[in-house]
């Protein structure tokens, strides 16, 4: 799976080497770097599968962008954008 996105409708956020997950553009691909949040958030999105150095894919946003498709680990799964803003991505 590719780590960087050089697609126009790429949201990242800048120049630093990582983004908040919710940040990403359909098609856009990241290695997960730390998840953030209160202890039963993290621990949630740490069970769904959002460790450290797993690859993250955006697949689709609903119509009004929210919830969010994510592909990883061979599965897709959706989260809020709420959710999704406390797991880092790095695109390097």
């Amino acid at each position: 799976m590719q780590k960087s996105c050089d697609l126009p409708e790429c949201n990242h956020c800048g120049p630093s080497d990582t983004c908040p997950l919710h940040n990403l553009g359909i098609g856009c691909h990241g290695t997960v770097v730390g998840v953030n949040g209160d202890q039963p958030l993290r621990r949630r999105l740490l069970e769904m599968g959002f460790c450290n150095g797993v690859d993250v894919e955006v697949v689709r946003r609903a119509p009004l962008g929210d919830p969010i498709e994510f592909r990883l680990r061979g599965y897709h799964l959706s989260l809020r954008a709420d959710q999704a803003r406390h797991v880092l991505i790095s695109q390097k």
